[in-house]
């Protein structure tokens, strides 16, 4: 095939006619990227529309020619059809044939005179569905038919269209103004502004117009309110009696009981459903009563396993477990993710869900002094790692944290899954004797 003209883009990839509108203060020109070969064979029709059935019908009543019509719907077809530029009254596209160089064809439409569109427009407006129709990219048979029964012919009939080409072939039309005119069938079918552009207005100003007619044939069928009585401004202004707002109402002693969740296949947990609505109902029942929110900076993991933490401790139930499900998968974490946290937050709350998961880099003081402390209680030289001391064993372990407490953890032999154990103590070796159960 020969090679395009520089000015037209041929994509392809696109399975569908691809608008490329032109920067301007108006939408009298649509460009549209060249059309793929169809790959069905050619079987199936050049239009699914009424109305682009109608468009095929109009061109081949200009010529009893059917070979060149048949030349014309096979060039179509193998895409030499180039991108399709669409202004007032002229569709215009290079075609490429037998020779390197492309043709310029051209099909001509008479544009629709200012009176056709008033009427044209007005019958839109008078009914809502017209123009929903034209939005949804359809065009209304019955649309058609009231313009035409007002002498407005908004599709070609026989003999409208006025063919051109710069090949020296002189049918009427020759195959490269055929093929325009079937590749245009499909530009029609997904898309009818651009008949009405043919005929003379852009989608945008069309749009607008209706959006005006429509606004005032609404107003003209609204009943009219009734006047409302004005107030002198003086009168408005001037200063009156307001009565106090009644005193609030005194909050309840304690909070309600939250509803009773059914259980129903692929619904979430009930049981866990109540204790979170039981927990938002003593939060909001704080906040009413002190006027503070204590949890107010929680993140929302902090407050998922602070609310894990606050279920038994003896032994995962039903219930718990249920719970721990339903804030893992709201917090995107696992079930052990949140349980290592729960215990990390029973044993020191925020700060010790932060020396779990944030390792951080103390200052000099009391961590350097806490190797030589455990080596003074004769434990062996724990390994310094960040704010970590690692047992030489490798299956306890002391963090320090923010607030100056040392935090045991510990770890199955040869593994690096480390838990929090034992509650948090200033002094190592007493952190330690806890953890070590000394």
């Amino acid at each position: 095939m020969s090679p395009r003209p520089r000015s037209l883009a041929h994509d392809r990839s696109q399975s569908r006619p691809v608008a490329r509108q032109r920067p301007g203060p108006d939408d009298l020109r649509r460009t549209f990227e060249a059309v793929p070969p169809r790959t069905s064979g050619g079987d199936e029709p050049f239009a699914d529309s009424w109305w682009g059935r109608a468009w095929v019908a109009a061109l081949e009543s200009l010529s009893m020619d059917e070979g060149r019509l048949s030349r014309g719907r096979t060039y179509a077809d193998s895409g030499k059809v180039a991108a399709i530029t669409v202004t007032p009254g002229r569709v215009v596209a290079y075609v490429h044939g037998s020779r390197p160089r492309p043709y310029r064809a051209e099909l001509r439409l008479r544009p629709l005179a200012d009176a056709d569109w008033e009427t044209f427009l007005d019958a839109v407006a008078a009914r809502p569905g017209h123009l929903a129709a034209l939005l949804g990219k359809e065009m209304p048979h019955s649309l058609v038919d009231t313009a035409a029964e007002a002498g407005v012919a908004l599709l070609p009939a026989a003999g409208d269209l006025d063919p051109g080409c710069s090949c020296p072939d002189h049918g009427w039309p020759c195959k490269h103004v055929a093929a325009l005119c079937y590749q245009m069938a499909r530009l029609l079918d997904t898309d009818p502004f651009v008949l009405l552009l043919l005929r003379g207005r852009g989608e945008r100003e069309l749009l607008e117009d209706l959006g005006r007619r429509n606004a005032a044939h609404s107003a003209r069928e609204r009943p009219s309110a009734p006047a409302i009585p004005s107030v002198p401004a003086h009168e408005a202004l001037a200063d009156r009696y307001v009565p106090p707002l009644p005193a609030p109402l005194p909050p309840l002693p304690h909070p309600g009981q939250p509803p009773s969740y059914p259980s129903l296949p692929g619904a979430r947990d009930p049981l866990a459903l109540d204790h979170l609505a039981t927990e938002a109902a003593v939060r909001a029942h704080t906040l009413l009563v002190s006027g503070l929110d204590p949890l107010a900076g929680l993140s929302p993991w902090q407050d998922a396993v602070r609310l894990a933490a606050s279920r038994p401790t003896a032994g995962l139930t039903a219930t718990t477990r249920a719970l721990y499900r339903e804030l893992a998968y709201a917090t995107g974490r696992t079930p052990t993710d949140l349980a290592r946290a729960v215990a990390a937050w029973r044993q020191g709350g925020a700060e010790g869900l932060a020396v779990l998961e944030t390792p951080w880099d103390p200052p000099a003081g009391p961590f350097d002094r806490a190797r030589p402390a455990l080596a003074a209680a004769d434990f062996p030289r724990f390994h310094p790692w960040r704010n970590h001391l690692t047992h030489p064993g490798g299956t306890l372990q002391l963090r320090f944290g923010h607030d100056g407490r040392w935090y045991g953890y510990e770890s199955e032999p040869g593994e690096d899954d480390w838990w929090p154990r034992a509650a948090p103590d200033t002094d190592p070796v007493g952190a330690l004797m806890e953890l070590s159960g000394g």
